[in-house]
């Protein structure tokens, strides 16, 4: 029951604007040879749903209820996988980064993989519209010979609905580690005009969308070639893409003019690549 003398206490400032406060975690387990669910929690606007698939790993869907994000927000995730699973997880659809009236949206997730643990982390594409604030950490932690395939794309504005960005605020920052040892590292930090920050050779050569692949694998040099032959078939038009490999990493960077060439490249690259088809969400 309320105290009436502490009402005050759960009174909101009619100025105040709500702000999300989600988190979402899931873990995996290996039993009777295949990969179960261990571990599920959701709060907040933070939902996971666990479709049927067939011939296909066991497949998380992350869903944002909120439908988007701006300055304030919170929203965490986490995935666990212990030895011998194998998992997909993606996103329901495009995440949105929307205009910002104070502060930064801010966005943290976390992997956990055992040896033996293969997961893939394929999200849709983030949006960015105009006057965004968006700050996002990605954590990953590996055993043995785990491996963690993980994606992300980031589109500026709409340039079908005729949308005009001029300014964003952007960050981006992946920290792996295998056994301990910092693996991989990136950050990317997008500030003021994209159009001027992206413009540049060194940077986006004008395009507005771009994706970032990391097989974070002990073999994950072996597949260098089919990585290149894949790549091969899909620049021109409009994007442009390239790969390496080094130390048990292969890295693929994608920039594309637009938000549905840059989808093209990556379905068609992701489903060579993995040699299986995309979440169906992908596709709805």
């Amino acid at each position: 029951m309320l105290d009436a003398a502490k009402a005050s206490d759960f009174e909101v400032s009619p100025h105040a604007m709500q702000r999300v406060r989600a988190e979402a975690r899931i873990g995996f387990k290996a039993a009777g040879g295949r990969t179960r669910l261990a571990d599920l929690y959701q709060s907040g606007s933070a939902k996971i749903r666990l479709p049927k698939v067939y011939d296909t790993p066991v497949t998380a869907v992350l869903i944002n209820t909120a439908g988007g994000l701006t300055g304030g927000d919170r929203v965490s995730f986490a995935v666990n996988a212990a030895a011998g699973t194998r998992a997909i997880v993606t996103s329901q659809t495009a995440e949105r980064a929307y205009r910002s009236n104070a502060g930064s949206a801010r966005v943290t997730g976390r992997f956990c993989l055992e040896a033996g643990a293969d997961v893939e982390w394929l999200p849709q594409e983030t949006i960015l519209f105009d006057a965004s604030r968006l700050k996002r950490q990605l954590h990953a932690d590996l055993t043995g010979d785990a491996r963690l395939l993980m994606l992300e794309s980031v589109v500026v504005g709409r340039a079908a609905m005729g949308e005009r960005v001029g300014s964003v605020l952007f960050t981006d920052t992946w920290r792996l580690r295998r056994d301990g040892r910092l693996v991989f590292a990136d950050d990317i930090r997008l500030k003021g005009d994209p159009a001027l920050c992206l413009r540049g050779r060194a940077t986006a050569k004008g395009g507005v969308a771009v994706a970032t692949l990391v097989d974070c694998a002990l073999d994950a040099e072996d597949r260098l070639d089919r990585a290149r032959n894949l790549l091969a078939d899909r620049t021109g038009a409009g994007v442009q893409a390239a790969a390496s490999a080094w130390n048990g990493l292969l890295i693929a960077r994608f920039v594309s003019e637009d938000g549905r060439g840059l989808r093209s490249a990556l379905t068609t690259f992701l489903t060579g690549y993995r040699g299986m088809e995309l979440p169906r969400v992908w596709h709805c």
